[in-house]
């Protein structure tokens, strides 16, 4: 079997994370991001769950999630995954739509899985140059001609395709955002919305994609990663977003991340720009 390789880095000109992983066989549970991905498979077959759709994807496939997609996925083939992929914070998008569009609103991807060779020949060559360092000026015009040519194709007003959510749903993710660091019990979050448990259950799950459990840990993954990047230390970054110990805390992260907290942490410390290469280590994928 491929050796696996783990490779990212933060372009601190472009304010992007980029990652490239090789030989990988993990499964990723559902759950959902922040942050809009566009990533590229290299090699392999994969089964991908995404907003209630099932996509077999394979390589050339070009991946959109935007911020809140609920998604899961497992190799189908028998073999490993080879993938690029790029994070991109809505602060950042909302700038790139304003260079692009001429109009600072987010926009939301009308498709998760597509096949467009023009995107394709913008998109391998931009990672290629945010992996080895590149400064060249080549490297923003790609991102922004691949940031065009996705909002021209597949994008649309993000606040036009937000599902209408039940005000008791959201006062449960209000509460859950606010009290993220403490212990929270399903009890608790049942008051605060006023639903039963099995109506919170179901009703959760069918507007957000995920159970309220699951909400709460990638609502305290996302806020320790912003600790991360600042420095926090991975031991005091799980203190302060309510994970039991450190162990639970580095098992949710390279489950839903695809590196330890403390190999993400390494990314915002180079500030050479060169990329990060993990050690073998456990399987870890990022989806």
């Amino acid at each position: 079997m491929k050796k696996e390789m783990r490779t990212a880095v933060y372009d601190d000109e472009l304010r992007v994370e980029a990652y490239r992983f090789e030989g990988i066989v993990q499964a990723f549970p559902n759950h959902f991001h922040e942050y809009y991905v566009i990533g590229f498979m290299e090699h392999g077959e994969r089964v991908l769950s995404c907003s209630n759709h099932q996509y077999t994807i394979t390589r050339g496939d070009v991946l959109l999630f935007n911020p809140g997609d609920s998604h899961a996925c497992v190799q189908s083939d028998g073999g490993t995954l080879d993938y690029r992929g790029f994070n991109i914070t809505r602060e950042v998008m909302l700038d790139l739509a304003k260079k692009t569009t001429s109009r600072r609103e987010l926009p939301r991807f009308s498709q998760n899985v597509i096949s467009d060779e023009e995107v394709t020949c913008c998109l391998r060559p931009l990672h290629e140059l945010v992996m080895n360092g590149s400064h060249e000026f080549r490297k923003e015009e790609n991102l922004l001609l691949l940031i065009s040519l996705l909002l021209w194709q597949f994008g649309q007003p993000f606040q036009n395709c937000i599902q209408e959510c039940r005000d008791e749903i959201e006062k449960a993710c209000a509460f859950m955002e606010q009290h993220y660091a403490e212990r929270i019990y399903l009890d608790s979050i049942c008051r605060c919305a006023g639903l039963s448990k099995s109506t919170l259950l179901r009703t959760f799950a069918k507007s957000k994609g995920v159970t309220p459990y699951s909400y709460l840990e990638n609502i305290r993954i996302g806020k320790a990663k912003q600790l991360l990047e600042q420095g926090v230390p991975p031991a005091e970054a799980a203190l302060q977003t309510g994970f039991s110990d450190q162990s639970h805390f580095t098992n949710y992260f390279n489950r839903f991340i695809g590196l330890t907290p403390g190999m993400y942490r390494d990314i915002f410390k180079n500030t050479e720009g060169k990329p990060f290469r993990s050690p073998s280590g456990p399987p870890a994928g990022r989806f």
